[in-house]
């Protein structure tokens, strides 16, 4: 798996990543070594105490007032298609959605619960852009199916 192609938050695409951004975070399974008395240097057992977990993480840099509001909450200034502004958020917002993540090696990861974390951040310079630092927390389900798959891209 290679190259990012598109990234979706429901039926969204959102704007440019990063180049180099893109990291899939998470842990490691969490194993539980079990000993017995009768081999004392190695364990005979190891059970995973918890599953291994991905917890992307990326900057968004194409920065518009809708991005704003599509990832941190907040409010939208002005009329649709038209937007002069975003005043941010006065209170705690969870934002949860669908994601899929399109890949140029022909594979979607769709992540089917997400909660997206981002702030602003970066650098204002003539040489480097502001961004949104994002995380993507992956949460369960609520119907139990599994908390993301990879498949084969289908064109849409």
């Amino acid at each position: 798996m290679y190259g990012l192609a598109r990234v979706r938050k429901g039926d969204k695409t959102i704007g440019y990543i990063e180049k180099g951004s893109w990291d899939w975070g998470g842990t490691k399974s969490e194993p539980a070594d079990v000993f017995a008395e009768q081999v004392p240097n190695d364990p005979v057992l190891t059970l995973i105490s918890k599953a291994g977990t991905i917890s992307p993480t990326f900057n968004l840099i194409q920065l518009n007032y809708e991005a704003f509001h599509d990832m941190v909450g907040g409010t939208l200034v002005g009329t649709e298609g038209k937007y002069t502004g975003w005043k941010a958020p006065t209170e705690t917002v969870l934002i949860n959605d669908k994601w899929e993540i399109d890949l140029l090696s022909g594979q979607t990861v769709t992540i089917h619960n997400g909660t997206i974390l981002a702030n602003l951040g970066g650098k204002l310079t003539v040489s480097e852009v502001s961004k949104l630092e994002c995380q993507l927390k992956i949460n369960a389900p609520s119907d139990g199916s599994a908390p993301y798959e990879i498949n084969d891209t289908v064109e849409s």
